[in-house]
């Protein structure tokens, strides 16, 4: 029968959990770990492990598992994140089939390849890997844009904290910054006669999506002073923008 694996059975307690690069985990841990209890990690492609040096977080997640008769088969998907906001993947099959060896782990680079090595593993018919079993790995989205691992959440931070609008984004907003392992600058638009920059800040946050800020940098003020405005979408920057060069353009009153 198929129940619960207990991962501190044969991993370290702290093996299958998503971490943060803001303590002592990071991603290359994970990776160098897996690495070292994987009889046949040589066969890893050089190309893989090169992306994988880019890596920005880390995930795992049980994929099936089988206990019987003091046999045990268990399947695992690691996920790292990466700076360009794509996710690479690998699969972690521990058995424990060949007892005069103890337990013994397996890396692939492909879930095909995970079945056709659990396929192989003398095991009772019923004991077949059940890849239906809910992932618990946070969904990737494709990669939008290049980001740059550089204090994001300071830099984050930092903009909002500059912002003198009063309509910026709020607490909910800064929180959810809290969490950026990467971000990207960009101008969106630029009007030098005028002194309107908009320029879009992308963030990547620890499970993979993304949010941006617009941010207005200006001297239509009534004094000429340089101001910095922050939206949070692009609609309401521009016709903050818009509003600005309106009332910058209307004749005083005498």
């Amino acid at each position: 029968m198929s129940v619960p694996y207990d991962t501190a059975a044969y991993e370290p307690p702290e093996s299958h959990e998503s971490h943060q690069p803001d303590g002592t985990h990071q991603p290359d841990e994970h990776l160098g770990r897996l690495l070292g209890r994987a009889l046949n990690s040589f066969e890893l492609p050089d190309e893989v492990l090169a992306r994988l040096d880019c890596a920005l977080a880390y995930d795992s997640s049980l994929h099936s598992a089988h206990h019987s008769a003091g046999l045990h088969r268990e399947t695992y998907r690691h996920t790292w994140l990466l700076a360009d906001g794509s996710a690479l993947t690998l699969w972690e099959l521990v058995h424990n089939t060949m007892p005069e060896r103890g337990t013994q782990h397996e890396v692939y680079t492909s879930e095909e390849d995970l079945h056709l090595a659990t396929d192989r593993l003398p095991l009772p018919r019923e004991a077949a890997p059940d890849f239906e079993l809910p992932l618990q790995v946070p969904s990737i989205p494709e990669p939008r844009r290049s980001y740059a691992a550089d204090g994001s959440a300071d830099h984050a931070r930092r903009l909002l904290r500059r912002a003198e609008n009063e309509d910026r984004p709020g607490p909910d907003t800064a929180r959810l910054l809290h969490t950026a392992y990467a971000h990207q600058i960009t101008q969106a638009f630029g009007r030098p006669r005028l002194g309107f920059t908009l320029y879009e800040h992308a963030f990547l946050l620890h499970d993979g999506s993304e949010i941006s800020l617009w941010e207005i940098e200006h001297t239509a003020t009534p004094d000429g002073r340089h101001m910095c405005e922050v939206y949070a979408t692009q609609d309401e920057a521009r016709a903050a923008m818009q509003r600005r060069a309106t009332d910058r353009s209307r004749p005083s009153c005498g």
